[in-house]
């Protein structure tokens, strides 16, 4: 994790992704979240990912709404993609409507 000089602070999100890491991955992203107006989370490096982690940046994103503030996923590695696609976000329209790149 990086934070930048502005109000923005950067989450690169770990190769597991499953149900057995999204605790630490929870509290990660919420320490980040409690620093900074606006939070970029690299999806980059995820190679093993299930519902939780789709229903974690779910809560994330409309949390950020909520408050007012910016959420932002970026680079959605191969398996993200296709974990959310199994999950019901068919399309690439859908994904990017409820998750903003």
């Amino acid at each position: 994790m990086s934070d930048s000089s502005d109000s923005k602070s950067s989450v690169q999100l770990p190769a597991d992704c499953s149900i057995g890491a999204i605790r630490g991955i929870h509290e990660t992203i919420r320490e980040a979240f409690s620093r900074q107006q606006q939070l970029e989370i690299d999806c980059s490096g995820v190679d093993k990912a299930d519902v939780t982690s789709i229903q974690l940046l779910l809560s994330t994103t409309k949390t950020g709404k909520a408050e007012g503030r910016k959420v932002v996923l970026t680079a959605f590695s191969q398996t993200f993609r296709n974990v959310l696609r199994r999950a019901g976000f068919v399309s690439d329209e859908i994904i990017d409507h409820h998750f903003h790149q």
